[in-house]
């Protein structure tokens, strides 16, 4: 009996001691990576384990000893005892040293990591939904990172290549033996820009600005991706870091100050070329599939609740400028992001043009680079030079007193009405039919109510109400537009009035207060909710 407990108290000591000695040569251990920092957090993670190990040693074969020599089969009487002042002051101490060893190093380490002074190059990375924006301080060269995997590799049509969703069109570019110092944050949602390689991971966060930083030893390309969960997409969001000798890094950077001159150059030759709609739409339809598409589908048709279609909708038939400044400054408070610096005026223009007329919408409206370029150069005409004579001078005294009175006037109306009427004029209020209210209305819904209250109305039970017949629909319509508008506090349900237009609101009012069956025949119309609450 004693030679099979010695046999397994043998056994145990083997698998607690072995694996560490052998850990740097396992597949599944961390890896040391290609950097001064990546080699200290290696070496701290290796002295945890030891430290680790040689407490499972300890207490393993204190237990084992004990089991084997104080059995009730040798007679050993167990002591009676409740206290000890000796052992609690042993068990106290001693893991106090433990941790106190741990935390010289850890901390160490956690120092030299948050250190990015004395530089010698500067990135700032800003990251988007989904790619990466590298833009090189005082050097004049930012480009955009974008996923490359081809598309059949991504729906199975094709076989995987060792890459697979972690290879970029244009990835960064950073030189050896030099300090490079990243500056992070994010256009939309929380990102994290993680090089496992350089043991760089950080945040991105909207409105906020997080440092880090590499010095690279060994050229190479190096592979990551954004380790948060930043949205559906998030797995198509990789890194790439490419390292280059010094002297191949500053001939690099210097190629890139010139394409961007050249870049410049003919982005401004372009703006006098005409192109035909077939060479927009098959141009338009290249540069949908590579940036539209992950969103709102190759067949435009969207995602109900998420993003919203494109066929048929009030952008699509609406203002062709309205639609050049959606895809070219994007959307606040929506997942729309600005094109104007990854695209274009011509990649614009076409996209533009292949979205009017895809799918069936067949406006036959077609956009040119200038229309594009003259949208967003749109600037306050000056008013006409005059020479400063007597006339001059009269006609400025008028002037001025006119000012006064409009001022004086403007005044007199803040007194006597709200922030709302004050801007009445530059409000849509036009008055729509039942239709129009319920087609526009069923898009706002899908793209900013469906994702709490469900596609079809229902709701999620104890957590969002149902619209189908509730209170709030076959209520009193003020009250349905004031919680549309403003919110119900200590709920979930925000106030969409600084989010929507009143011509929005009134038609996603009229829509719920009409679909799923509800059937008011309520029609609400944008003075309505303009009015509500004056």
């Amino acid at each position: 009996m004693k030679q099979w407990l010695y046999c397994a108290l043998a056994v145990l000591l083997a698998v607690l001691i072995v694996p560490p000695l052998w850990a740097s040569d396992m597949p599944f251990n961390m890896t040391k990576g290609v950097t001064n920092i990546s080699g200290q957090v290696y070496d701290l993670h290796m002295i945890i384990l030891y430290i680790c190990c040689a407490i499972g040693v300890v207490v393993f074969g204190v237990m084992i000893y004990s089991m084997i020599y104080h059995r009730k089969s040798k007679g050993v009487t167990p002591a009676n005892f409740h206290h000890s002042t000796k052992v609690e002051i042993i068990w106290t101490v001693v893991p106090f040293i433990i941790l106190i060893g741990m935390a010289i190093p850890a901390t160490k380490t956690l120092i030299a990591m948050e250190d990015p002074s004395n530089a010698d190059l500067t990135i700032k990375i800003t990251g988007s939904q989904w790619k990466w924006h590298y833009s090189y301080f005082n050097e004049d060269v930012e480009f955009f990172s974008v996923m490359s995997t081809p598309r059949a590799q991504i729906e199975g049509n094709a076989e995987k290549t060792a890459t697979y969703l972690l290879e970029v069109d244009k990835p960064l570019v950073i030189p050896t033996n030099r300090k490079v110092r990243f500056l992070m944050t994010s256009d939309d949602v929380i990102h994290s820009w993680w090089v496992p390689a350089f043991a760089v991971k950080k945040d991105a966060n909207p409105g906020f600005i997080n440092e880090a930083w590499t010095r690279v030893d060994k050229p190479g390309i190096y592979r990551g991706q954004c380790a948060e969960l930043c949205g559906k997409d998030h797995g198509f969001m990789p890194v790439v870091v490419k390292v280059l000798p010094e002297a191949e890094f500053d001939t690099w950077l210097a190629e890139q100050k010139q394409a961007a001159l050249q870049a410049k150059k003919d982005a401004k030759a372009s703006l006098s070329a005409t192109l035909t709609m077939d060479e927009l739409m098959a141009q338009g339809e290249q540069v949908y599939l590579a940036t539209c598409a992950a969103c709102h589908q190759p067949n435009g048709a969207g995602l109900p609740g998420v993003f919203p279609s494109l066929i048929g909708s009030p952008l699509i038939k609406g203002d062709i400028n309205a639609h050049i400044d959606i895809v070219a400054n994007g959307k606040a408070g929506t997942a729309m992001q600005a094109f104007a610096k990854q695209l274009s005026a011509t990649d614009i223009a076409a996209v533009v043009t292949y979205e009017r007329n895809a799918w069936g919408n067949n406006s036959g409206d077609i956009v040119q680079a200038i229309d594009v370029n003259n949208l967003g150069n749109a600037q306050p005409k000056a008013p006409p030079a005059t020479t400063t004579g007597p006339d001059t001078v009269d006609k400025i005294e008028t002037a001025a007193a006119e000012v006064v009175e409009i001022a004086e006037s403007a005044i007199d109306s803040l007194t006597d009405s709200s922030p709302l009427q004050t801007t009445q004029a530059s409000v849509d209020l036009t008055t729509l039919s039942h239709e129009q209210l319920m087609q526009e209305g069923e898009q706002v819904y899908l793209s900013s109510c469906a994702a709490c209250h469900q596609i079809n109305g229902a709701g999620l039970p104890g957590a969002f109400p149902s619209l189908i017949g509730s209170p709030i629909i076959i209520g009193p319509v003020n009250e349905h537009i004031e919680i549309v508008k403003n919110g119900k506090p200590a709920t979930a349900m925000q106030g969409f009035a600084t989010l929507l237009s009143p011509r929005q609101l009134a038609a996603v009012i009229t829509y719920e207060r009409n679909a799923w069956g509800n059937n008011s025949n309520d029609t609400v119309q944008a003075v309505d909710v303009n009015n509500h609450g004056q």
